[in-house]
């Protein structure tokens, strides 16, 4: 009996060495946030929920992806734009937008055209779990900071298999990722951990028909639809459709006020890169089910999330599908 005792235990601590090694080998395994430009890539075509917020005791789900998407008429149509689960828009150079595209539920199969990365996405970007940022550029005294933040970074000479170029456009409009070849599989709602809240709407709001957020050079305009029960999306007057031919419509657009200042970075042509502050708190109108709803945000700090909430405190629901956040001028 004591020798087969002993014979137990041998196996029982075998069994935890293997389990230690394999942990400590898979600890090891890290990426490595890269540097950007994103040129010299093959040309090609393109082809063509429920969201909600894990408890805060759950293990973190696996990184969701986003991507810097331009927008200029140029790159337009874009492609993948409709299958995003959040789509930030915020003001860049010369007061043009540019979009984020934020994917956790599904990742179709392309999506572009990608642009360069911001100083403000890196802010953004902390409310998610290790995200993988996919872009194309940035100004070179941005790029240590991107190395230093708490996601990983994907620019094409990373992982060039990835991207190509193609889609009819011209460059630097023609650059396109293949999304499933930085992450193996969607990580799921899980991930989406903006503290966003979907459900039923809240009493009261005002009937709303159309509104219309400007830049200083852009403007988007969200029309709502009662048959499709969306926010039909166009952008610089013209609708927007993805390189299919789908309308892009939302189920709940934020217009988000925000402080926009002067960051410590500049373009090649010396215009400042305004910085969309999402930290603190103000004002914001939620849009939904027809209705224009007055709301308050608030973000304690950067690894947290942002909470909307009612005149009266209330938290602020969202309608369950895509959402829209543009983050205008407080």
């Amino acid at each position: 009996m004591g020798q087969i005792a002993r014979m137990q235990r041998a196996a029982a601590t075998a069994a935890l060495l293997t389990v230690a090694l394999t942990g400590s080998l898979l600890a090891g395994c890290t990426s490595e946030a890269g540097r950007s430009d994103g040129r010299g890539e093959r040309s090609e075509q393109p082809s063509q929920n429920s969201v909600r917020t894990p408890a805060t005791s759950a293990a973190p789900a696996g990184p969701l992806l986003a991507v810097k998407i331009d927008n200029v008429s140029a790159a337009r149509p874009q492609t993948g734009l409709d299958q995003a689960d959040i789509v930030y828009a915020e003001q860049v150079e010369g007061g043009l937008s540019r979009l984020m595209a934020v994917f956790a539920t599904k990742l179709p199969p392309v999506v572009g055209p990608v642009r360069s990365a911001r100083e403000s996405d890196l802010e953004l970007l902390r409310q998610f779990h290790d995200p993988t940022l996919a872009f194309s550029g940035a100004q070179h005294k941005l790029l240590p900071l991107i190395d230093k933040a708490p996601l990983t970074a994907e620019p094409p000479e990373n992982n060039s298999g990835a991207y190509f170029r193609g889609g009819g456009k011209i460059a630097p409009h023609n650059l396109f990722l293949r999304p499933r070849r930085l992450l193996p599989s969607a990580p799921g709602a899980a991930a989406l951990t903006t503290g966003f809240r979907f459900g039923s709407a809240p009493s009261g709001g005002t009937p709303e028909n159309t509104r219309t957020v400007r830049f200083p050079s852009a403007r988007f305009t969200f029309t709502w639809s009662a048959q499709r029960h969306r926010w039909l999306v166009s952008m610089d007057g013209t609708p927007t459709m993805t390189a299919d031919g789908t309308r892009v419509a939302p189920a709940t657009v934020v217009v988000q006020y925000v402080r926009v200042r002067a960051s410590r970075f500049h373009d090649v042509l010396g215009n400042n890169s305004p910085y969309s502050q999402t930290v603190g708190s103000g004002k914001a109108q939620v849009l939904r089910d027809g209705k224009a709803f007055d709301a308050r945000w608030q973000r304690a700090s950067a690894a947290g999330g942002t909470r909307f909430t009612t005149a009266d405190g209330a938290p602020l629901n969202f309608a369950k599908g895509q959402v829209w956040v543009v983050l205008a001028k407080a």
